[in-house]
């Protein structure tokens, strides 16, 4: 289960490594079924790899800053632009010129 918080500031939160030219803070996460709220920053030039990806949980994504490409869909994102993918739904890959910020929640499937 999630840890009870009330409003706090975020950008006293560490940015941490999450690899691949990725940094997150992380706001709130359940080890147990894998459930993660976090804000994502990609680095300019960050490639999520080569191939489509499919994960076994709900994921959700809101652009805050920045510009991310679609690589299947060849289509550039944007600020506002927001993505509902239920478990199993293919996207990306993904590549970022000018580098990206995300407000990103991982939901279990159950």
């Amino acid at each position: 289960m999630k840890t009870e918080r009330e409003f706090f500031a975020t950008g006293d939160l560490p940015w941490t490594e999450a690899g691949d030219g990725i940094t997150q803070r992380i706001l709130s996460k359940d080890a147990a079924d894998g459930t993660l709220t976090r804000i994502a920053r990609w680095a300019p030039g960050t490639r999520s790899g080569d191939e489509v990806i499919r994960h076994e949980y709900v994921e959700e994504v809101y652009l805050l800053e920045g510009e991310l490409t679609d690589l299947t869909l060849e289509r550039t994102f944007g600020p506002g632009d927001y993505a509902c993918r239920p478990p199993g739904m293919p996207h990306g890959p993904y590549v970022t010129t000018g580098g990206c910020t995300m407000l990103e929640i991982r939901c279990s499937a159950r």
